[in-house]
C-alpha cells in the first residue's frame, strides 16, 4: 500500500492525482503530517509526501528501525517539480516509486543512490536474493577496485563488472561476487548470490502436518550444506496436491507447489524406490521422483531421500535456464525506443546484433556488458549466436530496428530456439509506423506489408502476394523496397498496383524515418520515382479511397459521419 500524505491544498491536489492514477492502490492520511506520519510509516510498504525534505528528515528520524524493515519514502515539492527519492531507493522501491510520481505528475525525478547516476549494476537489485558484504562490494565496483565472479554454472544475471575467475585463482584478499546455492557467506568482501536452483520433493503421509514437512526440508537442506534461498519450487505427486500440511509448508517456504502423475514418477529411476509409496499412490518413488522431474532436463539428485515420522523429502539442483530478450529497437529516434526495451538492455549480460544497431544503443549499456556484434548479411549467425549465449545460462538480449518480430532477428532465432530456454519478445514502432505518422494517416483502413527483397523469398512467390494485395484495395507498405543490386522489383511491384488504381493514388516514401536524415515525400502513382528509393526507405502506396489532404496521406476509416454533407463529407 502507498500512503499519500500532504501539509497544503498543492499538495492535497498532488495526492488526488496519485490516487485516480494508482486506483486501489493508496490510502490517504488526512491532518497534521506530524500525526498521521508515524501511522502511515507503520501501515505501508511506500509513502509519498508533499513536504520539504527537510521538514520530513525531521519528522522521519525518530520512526527510523533498518534498512530491511523501513518503508520507501518518496518526496515531492510544493511546486510539483521534484520527486526526491529519500529513502529506502533499492530496498524498499523508491527509486522506481518516484519514477512513477514523476509519470503521473509531469515532475522530474531526483534519485542519489551511487550505483544508478554512476550506471553500476545495484547488486541489492539482481533478481535473485543477495546477502553477505554488499555495501563494501558496491564500493568496490564504484571505485573500479577488481571484483572477482565466482558464477560457475552461469545463470541469467544481469551485467557484473567483474573479472570471471575460478575460485582457486582469486586472492584471498579480493572482492569476490559468488553465485551458489552452497551454504557460506564468505568474507567481509564476498556478496552470495543465491540462484533458484533447488527443487524438493515431497511425500507425506495422510494428515502430515506443515511443521514436520517445513522442519524436514530445512534439515534436510542443511545436512546436504544447501541454502533454503535458493529454493525454486517444491514437487509431490498428484494425490498430494490437496494435502494441507504440505501446501502449506511450500507457501511457508515462499515456493510453488507442483504434482506430477503417479505414472511419470514411476519411470524414473531413483536411488532409494520403496513398496510403500507404490502400494499407496502408485510409485515407488514420490520424494526423490518428484525432485528429478522438478528439475527438468539435466537435473541431478543432491539430497537422497530423508525421513521423518510422517514426511519425506529429497533435492535435486536444476541446470541454469538462459533468457534471450528479442528487442525492436523501434525505427531510430531515441525516444521512441520504449523503455521496457531500455530495461532489457540493461538487464543483459550479452548484447548480440547488427553492428550498427549496436552503435545505436551502447551508451544505454551497463559496464559489464559483453556486445557480440557483426555485419551485415550474418542474421543466421547472429540468432544462432543468441541462442547459444542462451543455452550457456546468460541473460541475452539479441537487438534489430523497428519491431524485432516484423522483418527481423525474432523469427529466425526463434527458429533455433528449443524449450531449455526462456523467451521473451520486447514490441517495437515498426518502420510502417513511424512512417505512417511522418505521412500522415496512410494506414486508416486495412492494410499490408511486403518486403521486395527476393534473397528469402522467391520473387514469383513476392508478386503473387502483390497482386493479390492490389486486387483487394489494400493499402500496401514496402519494406526493402530497392537496393544497389535490385533496382527492378520496385518498378515491377508498383506497375502492378497501378493495373487496379489510379495514377493520382498517394504514394508516400520515407527514408530514414525519424533520423536526423530523415527524408518525406508525397507523390502519386504516376509519379514516384523509385530513383530515389533505398534500402532504409519505406514505400507507403494507398488504395482507392486514399486521398492528399493538406499535403498529409490520408486513407478514410469510412465513418459515417464523414460522409455527411452536413459535415464537410465526401471521405477524409
Amino acid at each position: 500500500m502507498i500512503g499519500l500524505i500532504s501539509a497544503t491544498a498543492a499538495g492535497r491536489t498532488g495526492c488526488d492525482r496519485l490516487a485516480a492514477a494508482w486506483p486501489g492502490r493508496t490510502r490517504r492520511y488526512d491532518g497534521p503530517v506530524r500525526d498521521v506520519l508515524p501511522a502511515a510509516f507503520a501501515e505501508c510498504d511506500q509513502l509519498v509526501v508533499f513536504l520539504a525534505t527537510g521538514a520530513a528528515v525531521r519528522l522521519l528520524a525518530p520512526l527510523l528501525a533498518g534498512k530491511a524493515a523501513d518503508p520507501a519514502v518518496v518526496t515531492v515539492d510544493e511546486a510539483h517539480r521534484h520527486a526526491i527519492a529519500l529513502l529506502g531507493g533499492h530496498a524498499s522501491g523508491a527509486n522506481a516509486l518516484a519514477e512513477a510520481v514523476c509519470t503521473v505528475l509531469t515532475t522530474s525525478p531526483v534519485i542519489t543512490t551511487a550505483t544508478d547516476v554512476t550506471g553500476t549494476p545495484a547488486l541489492d537489485r539482481l533478481p535473485y536474493p543477495v546477502e553477505g558484504a554488499i555495501p563494501a562490494v558496491t564500493r568496490a565496483l564504484l571505485d573500479g577496485t577488481p571484483v572477482h565472479l565466482d558464477a560457475a554454472p552461469a545463470w541469467p544475471l544481469p551485467p557484473l563488472p567483474a573479472a570471471p575467475g575460478e575460485t582457486a585463482d582469486t586472492p584471498a584478499d579480493a572482492y569476490v561476487v559468488r553465485v551458489t546455492d552452497r551454504l557460506g557467506r564468505g568474507g567481509e568482501r564476498t556478496v552470495v548470490v543465491r540462484p533458484p536452483s533447488l527443487v524438493v520433493g515431497v511425500g507425506g503421509s495422510r494428515g502430515v502436518e506443515v511443521g514436520e514437512v517445513v522442519a524436514l526440508v530445512r534439515e534436510g537442506l542443511a545436512a546436504a550444506g544447501l541454502a533454503e534461498e535458493s529454493l525454486w519450487t517444491m514437487a509431490t505427486v498428484e494425490a498430494k496436491a490437496d494435502e494441507a500440511g504440505i501446501v502449506a509448508a511450500a507457501a511457508r517456504l515462499g515456493v510453488p507447489l507442483v504434482t506430477f502423475a503417479a505414472e511419470a514418477l514411476a519411470q524414473v529411476t531413483v536411488p532409494n524406490p520403496s513398496a510403500a509409496p507404490l502400494a499407496a499412490v502408485g510409485t515407488p518413488s514420490v520424494a526423490e521422483a518428484a525432485a528429478v522431474l522438478g528439475a527438468g532436463p539435466g537435473g541431478e539428485l543432491v539430497l537422497e531421500k530423508r525421513k521423518s515420522a510422517m514426511a519425506t523429502v529429497a533435492v535435486a539442483r536444476r541446470r541454469p535456464r538462459g533468457r534471450l530478450a528479442v528487442v525492436g529497437l523501434g525505427p531510430g529516434a531515441r525516444d521512441l525506443l520504449t523503455p521496457r526495451a531500455a530495461a532489457e538492455l540493461r538487464r543483459a549480460s550479452v548484447i548480440v546484433g547488427l553492428d550498427q544497431y549496436v552503435a545505436q544503443i551502447d551508451d544505454l549499456l551497463l559496464p559489464g556488458t559483453r556486445v557480440l556484434a557483426s555485419g551485415l548479411g550474418a542474421e543466421e549467425a547472429r540468432a544462432r549466436t543468441a541462442v547459444a549465449e542462451a543455452r550457456a545460462g546468460h541473460a541475452v538480449a539479441l537487438i534489430g530496428s523497428g519491431d524485432a518480430g516484423v522483418y527481423a532477428m525474432a523469427s529466425p532465432a526463434l527458429a533455433e530456439a528449443a524449450d531449455d530456454i526462456d523467451v521473451v519478445g520486447v514490441p517495437g514502432v515498426t518502420a510502417a509506423l513511424a512512417a505512417a505518422a511522418l505521412l500522415g494517416a496512410p494506414l486508416g483502413h486495412d492494410h499490408v506489408s511486403i518486403s521486395l527483397s527476393d534473397l528469402h523469398t522467391p520473387w514469383e512467390v513476392i508478386e503473387r502476394r502483390v497482386r493479390a494485395a492490389a486486387a483487394a484495395d489494400l493499402v500496401v507498405t514496402f519494406y526493402n523496397p530497392r537496393s544497389r543490386g535490385r533496382d527492378w522489383q520496385l518498378p515491377k511491384a508498383l506497375a502492378l498496383l497501378a493495373e487496379h488504381r489510379d495514377p493520382r493514388t498517394p504514394v508516400g516514401v520515407v527514408r530514414a524515418a525519424t533520423r536526423p536524415d530523415e527524408e518525406v515525400t508525397v507523390t502519386t502513382l504516376a509519379d514516384v520515382d523509385p530513383a530515389t528509393v533505398d534500402m532504409v526507405s519505406v514505400v507507403t502506396v494507398g488504395n482507392t479511397a486514399s486521398r492528399v489532404v493538406a499535403g498529409r496521406m490520408v486513407t478514410p476509416r469510412g465513418y459515417r459521419w464523414q460522409a455527411d454533407p452536413a459535415n464537410g463529407g465526401g471521405g477524409a
